[in-house]
């Protein structure tokens, strides 16, 4: 019986041992997991946090690149001329002149000759000691056979796809030489083009100064994102260039001036450029747009073919009222090479030095606000811009050279009544020249004018023009106005600068002799003409 209680007993304890070591390993088990479960929602708040800061570096990277790139915008604008000014403006023809670009021969494939078949290939391989087996001979002598039947269709075969290889590769050989003929015609015919251009050039022929100067206007025309319409035309009888630009309109101006990221609502908010800043922008922009263009120029003339420079600078647009196109003028200047290089571009204010140009600049260029071009484009003479039949009106178009005084004067006071100005003839002025007073009658901008014409085959000189300036003040008027059949040197544009004088060019009077009075004229001048003694 005590045996049996102490079996019962142990037993007992046995099992509350055990109950006891399962207890332990449940709880350490859940200390474990719920170790785990805390393990893994720490990694996976780490991780969140780590995702949400590299989000967030990823938003602030996007706004720095976003403010960087508006930045770069703004300063490329603003420093529009100052970054040109780095540039070395060196231009010659010769930057045009190119060797064949002739690629070497690559026929590929073609030019790879494969192995032609080999009998020992196709054939089994000796018996040896199989041979001594009956019927073994024979069947080799089969498979030999058939080998060779084999090995002849497949050599004829090659010899017929090799054949066509070469044939192949003799027509790619014929076709690259043709191309290469070609492009060795071409390019000899463009560098022909260069040289007889440069030819031209060299004799001071007006088109192929135009093309000249238009070539290095587009050779130097950046950013890529300002394409601009040009049209040039030279007078050589002032050694004259006129252009007409087309400038980029207000949007190139961006309409940000900064950014910032939003963290709350994760957003990237732009902010807005006044439209202050914005217009003083694109201002100061065509400013120093229309002085990179007369820097190119001048910078360019190493033959001194350029002593005075007309520029005027239109915009390209839509009349928000009409929905109509329209294009004004928004900056003028004339200027010679003597007044232009005199500036320190590097140390200037765009607006200061166009006024010390005597530039006539749009009063609210955003808007459009057009100024008079100082010099017509349409003016200057239609043979110095594009080919036209000119010998078939030759015998119908009067010679402005072979009027008589009288003649040419009253086809001068025709010319400024049909523009509408009241014209009275004076006395014949000591040159020969048409003098006479007229008057404007609009209200404003209207009053006395004293009109001037000289019948000249060289260049008027600036004593005329001081003569008229003179006339000017002793009438009392409020503009003079010199007409010539040649044209005017750099002296004469550098004293007319300024004051209320305007000089029209021989190719000036026959536009306005044509648009205003509807008579086709030519100026030819005789062999035997002498201009006036007092101007020469």
């Amino acid at each position: 019986m005590g045996l049996l209680v102490k079996m019962i007993r142990a037993s007992a304890r046995e099992a509350n041992r055990q109950a006891r070591l399962n207890l332990a390993y449940q709880k350490r088990v859940l200390r474990e997991e719920e170790a785990h479960r805390k393990q893994m929602l720490r990694a996976k708040i780490l991780d969140e946090k780590e995702k949400a800061r590299q989000y967030l570096q990823s938003q602030l990277g996007q706004t720095e690149a976003l403010k960087v790139d508006l930045s770069n915008q703004i300063k490329q604008l603003s420093d529009r001329l100052k970054n040109s000014l780095l540039k070395s403006y060196n231009f010659s023809l010769d930057k045009f002149i190119k060797e064949p670009d002739i690629k070497p021969f690559n026929p590929g494939k073609l030019n790879i000759t494969e192995n032609e078949p080999e009998l020992e290939d196709y054939l089994p391989k000796e018996l040896g000691l199989l041979k001594l087996i009956p019927g073994v001979k024979n069947i080799h002598k089969k498979r030999t056979e058939e080998a060779e039947i084999n090995y002849n269709k497949d050599v004829e075969l090659y010899k017929i796809q090799e054949k066509k290889r070469k044939e192949m590769l003799l027509e790619a050989k014929k076709n690259y030489n043709k191309e290469v003929e070609k492009i060795i015609k071409e390019t000899k015919e463009k560098n022909n083009e260069i040289f007889k251009l440069k030819d031209n050039f060299t004799k001071k022929q007006p088109q192929a100064v135009v093309e000249f100067f238009s070539w290095a206007l587009e050779f130097f025309e950046l950013p890529t994102e300002f394409p601009s319409n040009t049209k040039l035309a030279y007078i050589p009888e002032s050694k004259q260039l006129v252009i007409e630009y087309d400038l980029p309109p207000f949007e190139i101006i961006p309409l940000e001036s900064s950014c910032k990221y939003i963290k709350s609502s994760d957003k990237i908010l732009s902010i807005p450029a006044s439209i202050t800043f914005r217009k003083n922008l694109y201002t100061s922009f065509i400013a120093q747009e229309s002085l990179r263009i007369l820097n190119i120029i001048f910078s360019i003339d190493k033959e001194n073919l350029v002593e005075s420079l007309v520029f005027n600078g239109y915009v390209n647009s839509i009349n928000s009222g009409t929905g109509k196109d329209i294009r004004p003028c928004i900056i003028t200047i004339r200027t010679t090479d003597s007044v232009f290089k005199d500036i320190d571009l590097s140390r200037i204010d765009p607006i200061s030095c166009l006024k010390t140009l005597d530039a006539s600049f749009s009063k609210n260029p955003s808007e459009l606000a057009p100024v008079r071009p100082v010099l017509e484009f349409n003016m200057v003479d239609s043979r110095f811009i594009e080919a036209s039949d000119v010998l078939s009106e030759l015998d119908q178009r009067p010679n402005l050279m072979d009027l008589t005084p009288g003649e040419f004067e009253s086809l001068i006071t025709n010319l400024f009544e049909k523009m509408g100005l009241e014209t009275r003839l004076t006395q014949a002025s000591r040159d020969g020249g048409v003098d006479c007073v007229a008057y404007d009658p609009r209200p404003i901008f209207g009053g006395k004018v004293v009109i001037q014409a000289k019948r000249y085959k060289n260049t008027v000189g600036v004593s005329a023009v001081r003569d008229l300036f003179g006339t000017v003040q002793n009438e009392g008027a409020s503009k003079g106005i010199l007409v010539t059949t040649s044209g005017y040197g750099k002296a004469a544009f550098d004293f007319a600068a300024g004051k209320p004088l305007e000089l029209l060019s021989g190719t000036n009077l026959l536009y306005l002799l044509e648009n205003h009075a509807g008579i086709k004229a030519t100026i030819k001048i005789p062999d035997n003409w002498k201009d006036p003694q007092s101007d020469n």
